[in-house]
């Protein structure tokens, strides 16, 4: 008998999952989680009106989404000023990824990244065969300048940045990122991912034309909306790479409840504006946390924040695991010298104080085997 007879590329691949979900730990360990803080998902919940839109669709589900996300678009162009030719939906901004990567990258093909950051990311690049090439993080912040020198140097023909990034929480102003532009070499794609970008300072992001053509700009309902297991993502570009996705895309992949809930957060103001506060209200609690625990946070633009921790990747690990063990799921960055932070979501006060209880057994378990 013979197996399937796997493309060299799938074969040379390991078969990996790039997030070990808190539901995984939680069968490994025999034991629900006391906090879900780990997975930078809003706790504060999605809008009434999008639970009342998607609880309503909930009795069509039986149809397929429309495979145009023709209502969706729409809304999203109207929200945004732009046309919904200017406007592609999909799985999350992790679908999105797969499809851009898919249309881009061949075998060999040179993209750039930086050291630590969004795995996901990668995971696309290397499944099609691209060759990544990843430059340091500058003062736990991203540095356009060097993504875009490394660009010019290896001739690469996308460039990925997170603004605010995952995991540090620091961001760029878009001034900034418009003005470092220039610097992006012809021929080159800018993945500007904008995951967190509701959750920062005014002027973050980027004031980049829909028309042009050197950046496609990444959003989702995963964060501040609190939809993240609806998986609903958008970008925002060219209608000229905007209308190759339709090349490549599952035409069905949003589905109609999900399509319902996000045009309905769309339409919610108020509740954006509350989970904003409460974001913000969490952040300094978590940086108070940290500092009676003589931990220093750092500056946030996202719903969570990473806690320097003031020695290096093992006793970050060391103290993750203990807290694992408490019961407070969290993560923390996996690549030096980022790695010495674990990173914690925003969340209610009651996941807060149980962080809180457990961080100094933790830190203390952390000394004893470090």
């Amino acid at each position: 008998m013979t197996g399937p007879r796997y493309t060299a590329l799938a074969d040379s691949l390991p078969a990996t999952v790039p997030f070990v979900g808190p539901e995984t730990q939680e069968r490994q360990r025999g034991a629900p989680f006391v906090a879900r803080l780990g997975a930078n998902e809003s706790l504060f919940g999605p809008s009434p009106r999008a639970v009342d839109a998607m609880a309503q669709a909930a009795s069509e589900v039986w149809m397929y989404g429309d495979p145009e996300n023709h209502d969706l678009r729409h809304a999203l162009a109207d929200h945004h000023g732009v046309s919904p030719d200017h406007i592609v939906v999909g799985e999350g901004i992790d679908g999105l990824l797969g499809y851009l990567v898919r249309l881009i990258v061949g075998p060999g093909d040179a993209v750039v990244t930086s050291e630590g950051a969004y795995p996901t990311f990668n995971y696309h690049v290397a499944g099609f065969g691209g060759a990544l090439h990843k430059v340091a993080y500058r003062g736990d912040h991203e540095d356009p300048a060097a993504l875009f020198a490394k660009a010019a140097e290896v001739d690469a023909k996308l460039v990925y940045l997170a603004n605010p990034d995952n995991p540090m929480g620091s961001w760029h102003s878009g001034a900034d990122i418009v003005t470092a532009l220039d610097d992006l070499p012809a021929g080159c794609l800018l993945v500007l991912d904008e995951a967190y970008v509701e959750c920062a300072p005014e002027g973050t992001a980027a004031p980049v034309a829909a028309d042009d053509p050197r950046v496609i700009r990444m959003r989702t309902f995963s964060k501040v909306y609190g939809m993240a297991g609806a998986r609903v993502g958008y970008a925002m570009a060219a209608p000229g790479l905007i209308s190759a996705f339709n090349k490549v895309r599952n035409h069905f992949g949003v589905n109609r409840v999900a399509q319902a809930g996000a045009i309905a957060a769309l339409t919610d103001d108020a509740w954006l504006a509350d989970v904003q506060r409460r974001i913000a209200e969490a952040r300094e609690r978590i940086g108070q946390i940290a500092g009676e625990n003589g931990l220093v946070p750092l500056p946030s633009a996202t719903n969570f924040v990473a806690i320097d921790c003031g020695r290096d990747g093992v006793f970050a690990k060391a103290a993750l695991d203990a807290l694992v063990a408490q019961g407070i799921f969290v993560r923390m960055p996996f690549a030096a010298p980022q790695n010495r932070c674990i990173r914690v979501s925003c969340g209610e006060a009651v996941d807060l104080d149980a962080f809180a209880a457990a961080l100094p057994k933790a830190l203390a378990a952390a000394l004893e085997v470090t």
